[in-house]
């Protein structure tokens, strides 16, 4: 509803903000952080458990809205009355029909926009520029229309704080840590050339990149000696000597990737550094455990942790305690394990049998989710990032022996007429454009 938040006087002496209102004449209710905590838990649980992917879900709970307004429409008017002495005529049609005809406009389209679209296969050539962040936030205070960021976490919330005193839109594109999930059941040797390729390719400086493997404890050991192969073959016996591969981009990531390198697991390839050239060869951790600290900060260089899980459930679960992804992916000839991992893990995106490719895809928006970022690029979604929607009605001055109905002084003959005229059918995608 219109209009600002507000808070009983109790509230407000004791410096709450989380006073609600039930119905007219009722004492507030106050929901304490212990509660919200409660609250937002089981939503999530609710959420893992697959119930609101459901059409059938999501339209019960649209026409559960649609009946609270339909019967609470004079809670509703009595409220906004005593708090704003609204009239009841600009109560319903303002502020109730409005909420009532979104959620039957989305119950007639649900269907449809739950569909997942397919699109034709085309890739997107790009180049990265990689620049100093310190005068980031200085340069954002300029008030562009919109600013779109790729970077670390920390960057991006000073960017996102920096835009927000200007009100400037901001898309952020952050790295984080994407798990890459291998199954008992792949072709490992495909398998580890994919996954070598995507972690080792920029000596490891990109934020699609998998972050760490979760391989299934019956295929591990032979996933890593595959891996093993694949940087032999791609780079040679000496990494260093390869026109393959290359350097870190500053000392200061070279620095913070080298301290948690040998701080974590097992070196089973690679380890080597040289501080001078900016050189740290490509690496393969085992014996890696979630307490180790290359699992609690980014990387963004040619380390690969591989830690064991014993069933795909194991994984999800993993992968559900740690912060929302930019990237998920699952290598498995298993559709059921791909369809499980793909519905139930949230991220900006996934990649089945590869990785990488998905944010290549000019048809496909790329972007994060939570705490690896927000927004969209790509194709039509880089368009749209960039541009804005305006709402343009035009209209005549004819037809007023009908509009005039919405005019004051309001009457219950009026009201009743509006409510006919601007409500939409649940049937029907249309509704009285006259008024």
């Amino acid at each position: 509803m219109s209009g600002k938040t507000r808070v009983c006087y109790s509230c407000q002496r004791n410096g709450r903000l989380t006073c609600r209102r039930t119905r007219l004449g009722e004492p507030c209710l106050k929901t304490y952080p212990l509660e919200c905590e409660g609250l937002l838990r089981r939503a999530r649980v609710t959420f893992q458990a697959g119930h609101t992917l459901k059409e059938s879900f999501r339209v019960a709970q649209l026409e559960a809205v649609v009946r609270m307004l339909e019967e609470h429409e004079r809670d509703f008017v009595d409220a906004l009355g005593k708090d704003l002495h609204k009239p009841r005529f600009e109560a319903v049609v303002s502020e109730l029909i409005l909420v009532k005809n979104e959620a039957l406009y989305a119950i007639n389209n649900l269907k449809k926009w739950m569909q997942p679209q397919h699109v034709e296969r085309n890739l997107e050539c790009f180049h990265v520029i990689l620049a100093g962040t310190r005068d980031f936030p200085e340069v954002v205070e300029l008030k562009f229309d919109h600013v779109f960021f790729t970077g670390n976490r920390s960057e991006g919330t000073r960017i996102a704080q920096a835009a927000a005193r200007t009100l400037t839109p901001v898309t952020l594109i952050l790295g984080g840590k994407n798990p890459c999930y291998v199954d008992q059941d792949c072709d490992i040797a495909t398998t580890a050339q994919r996954i070598a390729w995507a972690r080792f390719h920029n000596a490891g400086q990109s934020l699609v990149a998998p972050f760490y493997i979760l391989c299934h404890t019956t295929v591990t050991a032979r996933l890593v000696q595959a891996l093993k192969c694949c940087l032999t073959q791609f780079y040679g016996s000496d990494p260093r000597e390869s026109s393959s591969y290359g350097r870190m981009v500053n000392l200061d990531i070279f620095n913070r990737t080298k301290n948690m390198l040998w701080r974590s697991g097992k070196v089973a390839v690679g380890g080597q550094v040289i501080e001078a050239e900016k050189y740290i060869a490509p690496t393969i951790l085992t014996e890696v455990t979630e307490s180790d600290p290359i699992m609690q900060q980014d990387i963004f260089g040619p380390v690969l942790p591989v830690l064991t899980v014993n069933n795909v459930d194991e994984a999800i679960a993993f992968i559900n305690k740690q912060e929302k992804p930019l990237c998920v992916y699952a290598y498995s000839r298993n559709s059921k394990v791909i369809r499980r991992l793909m519905s139930e893990t949230s991220s900006g995106s996934f990649c089945s049998n590869d990785s990488i490719l998905q944010s290549l895809m000019v048809a496909l928006p790329f972007g994060g989710v939570g705490a690896s970022g927000m927004g969209s690029y790509h194709g039509r979604y880089s368009f749209d990032t960039f541009s804005h929607r305006k709402s343009c009605l035009l209209r005549s001055t004819r037809f007023e022996c009908v509009t005039y109905l919405r005019y004051p002084p309001y009457e219950d003959r009026n009201l009743s007429l509006m409510t006919w005229a601007s409500t939409l059918s649940q049937k029907s995608q249309g509704w009285c454009h006259i008024l």
